[in-house]
C-alpha cells in the first residue's frame, strides 16, 4: 500500500450528463438463457462516470462536484446525500435511468443500459451554465460519459470552447459519436486531457482494437495522432494489459497487479480519478499512470460499481516503465492522495 500520503489540493468538478441508477444483479454461475436464476444479493448505486469519478475523488478526500440533471426527490440525488457528495442539479421532470449489470462468479460482467431521458434546450443551456459557475477556480473540469437521446453530438466540443475561460484543465471521457465530434471540431474544442479505452481508440485510429491491445508500438502511434490534432495529455486504459500514457514530458506505459477480478463496472472512472488525485496532490506524470491503473484495479476488484478509497489502492504494486520498453521505474517519494471517508 502507498506508504506516503498528501491531500489533494484544488476542486474537481464533473458533469454527469446522463446519470444512472446502477443495480448490480449477481449470478450464482454463469448465466444460462432462458432458464431461472437465484439471484445473490445484489446492490443499487448512484452511477453515471462522471458521478463514479466523483465519488472516487470524494472517498480520497477531494473536493469535488457533481454537476447533472435530476429532480430533487429523485433516488439518486438521495443517494448522493447518503453518501455525503456534493451535487449541483438542473431539475427535469423524466426520472433518472436505471442501469443493470449481470455480474458472474468469475468477473464476467454484462451491462444493460437504458437510453436515459432526452435534455431540451433549455435544460442543456442551464447545465452549461452551472458547470461555468463551478469551474470558476476549479483544477479540472471533466465531462464523461453517454449523452442523453437528442443531445448534438458536438455538444463536448461546444462545453469545451465555453470553460476555457474558466482555466480549468479539461478532461473528457466519452466514446462513439460523441468523441468523433469532439476530435473534428477544432483546436479550440480539443480538451487538454483525454481518456480513451482500446476499443475508442481503435475507432478513431481505423485500426483492430486487437492490435492496439497486442502492440503497444501500434497503440502509441494512434495516441500520436491524438497529439496531433491537439489533445496534450492521453491516458489510454488497456483493461487487464494496464495503461499507457502520453504527453509532451514523454511516454509511459504500466501494468496492473494480480487481481481477482469482481467487476469492471466503473473501473475505467476510477482510474482516471487516480490520474487526476496524483496530479492533485503534485505528483509527475509516471506517478499519475501508476495511480491511475492501481485505482482501476481496486475498483476492478470490488463488487458491482464500488469505489476503492485510497487504503484499498495499491500503488507500489504497479510496474511503471519509461517508455515502452524502457527501465521500471520504481515509486516515488511524491505525495499520493490521502485516505478519506469510505463513500461505498
Amino acid at each position: 500500500m502507498s506508504t506516503q500520503a498528501a491531500p489533494p489540493s484544488g476542486r474537481v468538478v464533473t458533469l454527469t450528463a446522463n446519470p444512472s441508477l446502477d443495480r448490480t444483479l449477481t449470478l450464482p454461475g454463469p448465466l444460462e438463457r432462458g432458464g431461472v436464476v437465484r439471484l445473490a444479493p445484489s446492490a443499487t448505486e448512484p452511477g453515471g462516470k462522471g458521478v463514479n469519478v466523483a465519488r472516487a475523488i470524494a472517498a480520497a478526500g477531494g473536493d469535488v462536484v457533481t454537476v447533472l440533471p435530476a429532480a430533487d426527490d429523485d433516488p439518486i440525488v438521495a443517494a448522493l446525500h447518503r453518501l455525503g457528495l456534493p451535487l449541483a442539479t438542473v431539475p427535469v421532470t423524466t426520472p433518472v435511468r436505471t442501469n443493470y449489470t449481470l455480474a458472474e462468479p468469475d468477473g464476467t460482467t454484462t451491462k444493460l443500459n437504458e437510453p436515459g431521458a432526452a435534455l431540451d434546450p433549455d435544460t442543456r443551456t442551464a447545465l452549461a451554465a452551472v458547470l461555468h459557475r463551478y469551474a470558476q477556480g476549479a483544477r479540472w473540469v471533466v465531462l464523461s460519459g453517454s449523452l442523453p437521446p437528442g443531445t448534438p453530438v458536438d455538444w463536448y466540443a461546444d462545453l469545451v470552447r465555453a470553460l476555457r475561460d474558466t482555466g480549468a484543465r479539461i478532461a473528457v471521457d466519452t466514446s462513439e459519436a460523441p468523441l468523433l465530434a469532439l476530435l473534428t471540431a477544432g483546436p479550440d474544442a480539443v480538451p487538454d486531457l483525454l481518456k480513451p479505452n482500446a476499443e475508442e481508440l481503435a475507432q478513431l485510429a481505423g485500426v483492430p482494437e486487437a492490435e492496439l491491445v497486442a502492440d503497444r508500438d501500434a497503440a502509441l502511434a494512434a495516441v500520436g495522432t491524438l497529439h496531433e490534432r491537439g489533445v496534450a495529455e492521453v491516458l489510454l486504459t488497456l483493461g487487464a494489459e494496464g495503461a499507457l500514457l502520453s504527453s509532451a514530458e514523454g511516454v509511459w506505459s504500466a501494468a496492473p497487479p494480480p487481481i481477482a477480478v469482481r467487476s469492471t463496472v466503473g473501473a475505467g472512472d476510477c482510474s482516471l480519478a487516480g490520474h487526476l488525485l496524483a496530479h492533485l496532490a503534485g505528483a509527475p506524470p509516471a506517478e499519475r499512470l501508476r495511480f491511475a491503473v492501481a485505482y482501476g484495479a481496486a475498483s476492478a476488484s470490488l463488487p458491482g460499481s464500488a469505489v476503492p478509497t485510497p487504503a484499498q489502492v495499491d500503488g507500489p504494486a504497479v510496474r511503471v516503465t519509461a517508455g515502452l520498453s524502457g527501465s521500471t521505474t520504481p515509486p516515488s517519494t511524491a505525495p499520493v492522495p490521502a485516505a478519506g471517508r469510505d463513500v461505498r
